[in-house]
């Protein structure tokens, strides 16, 4: 019969305002008049007062209306939440630089008040309204940059109105200066080579501040186009005798995590996916977290999501362990080299490789 196939499991499931029933039944409170949801969070109706129906239509016809707080002749709150917020994220990615809607234009443009739109916002997408405006932004610095228009004409489209703001904020919206990002990273020297792994060809590169990439792939070629397309412009160095020391512990990290690396890293990447990869690097090896663990721990509670996209956006393999997110049943979901991977070091820092 399911899970609420009968009154006694349907009525268990309105007391304890199960939100998995919404959508597959509704019920009525006759002393009231009014039809709701089983998660409705109404103060609680006498069980003689209370009737269950299949559908909206069923509970109208039967001369009952929508409860006012629960809404149930609208979608689903979660669904209205995020139609809300995909409103206001359209909103500031369509505005131009003199136009960029503040906090109190977004929450009257959705319906609710200021201190509920900045809460319910930063719980769907996981970041405030602020941090999305700034990251639409950086994409319009980089897509003026990368049409090859100048950085002082790239900064002001996109909406920076001090040049010393724009640069002090530049590595973290670009990863590197302005100027490196425009020429596709001209300038940089970037020493890189390839070894052999348990896991198969690691490609480890680094610039003059840390390691920036540790990729792996079951081809060598990939690895090599796969950094290229990265750096399109950048003087990449391989064969270089000396940096093979570099790749032998990068290798002896990955055969052995618990050695940690103690190398620096050149992370690049937004505020948010650095804040992400910073709690990722302190999750020691044999533990495993899952992607709304990690989130609570990055500050974000409710963006689980926000985190995975995080998690894939990383190019440091194993150095920043994005290995050691798994799913809520702990199974094991995506892994940007490949699940078998994965599951390899997730094995190995348990002690059963």
């Amino acid at each position: 019969m399911g899970k609420y196939g009968n009154d006694e499991q349907r009525w268990a499931a309105v007391q304890r305002r199960d939100g998995g029933a919404d959508e597959v039944f509704w019920y009525s409170v006759r002393s009231t008049g009014v039809y709701c949801r089983p998660s409705c969070a109404a103060r609680p109706a006498l069980r003689k007062n209370v009737a269950f129906h299949d559908s909206r239509a069923a509970a109208e016809r039967a001369g009952f209306r929508p409860c006012l707080r629960c809404k149930p002749d609208q979608p689903p709150l979660a669904e209205r939440h995020a139609a809300m917020v995909a409103q206001a994220c359209r909103l500031i990615d369509d505005a131009d630089a003199d136009t960029m809607p503040d906090l109190d234009r977004l929450a009257s443009a959705v319906g609710v008040s200021r201190f509920h739109f900045h809460r319910l916002f930063k719980a769907v997408t996981g970041i405030t309204p602020k941090a999305y405006a700034n990251a639409a932004r950086a994409r319009r610095v980089q897509d003026g940059l990368a049409a090859k228009a100048s950085v002082t004409d790239a900064m002001y489209a996109a909406g920076f109105n001090s040049s010393g703001r724009f640069y002090a904020q530049s590595p973290a919206v670009l990863g590197m200066k302005p100027s490196a990002f425009r020429a596709g990273g001209a300038g940089e020297r970037i020493r890189f080579a390839i070894a052999e792994c348990s896991l198969g060809p690691i490609l480890v590169a680094s610039t003059e501040q840390g390691i920036c990439a540790i990729l792996i792939d079951d081809d060598p070629d990939f690895l090599v186009k796969d950094l290229q397309d990265r750096f399109p412009r950048a003087e990449l160095i391989g064969a270089e005798p000396a940096y093979e020391q570099v790749v032998s512990r990068v290798v002896g990290m990955v055969e052995q995590p618990s050695l940690g690396l103690e190398l620096p890293l050149d992370v690049r990447g937004t505020a948010f996916q650095q804040r992400v990869w910073q709690v990722l690097r302190s999750i020691p090896p044999g533990r495993r977290v899952s992607y709304a663990e990690l989130a609570e721990l990055a500050g974000v509670p409710r963006g689980a999501r926000a985190v995975a996209s995080a998690c894939a956006a990383n190019a440091i393999a194993v150095a920043i362990p994005c290995h050691r997110v798994v799913r809520n049943d702990g199974g094991l979901s995506g892994y940007r080299w490949g699940v078998d991977r994965k599951a390899a070091l997730l094995n190995r820092e348990a002690g059963n490789a």
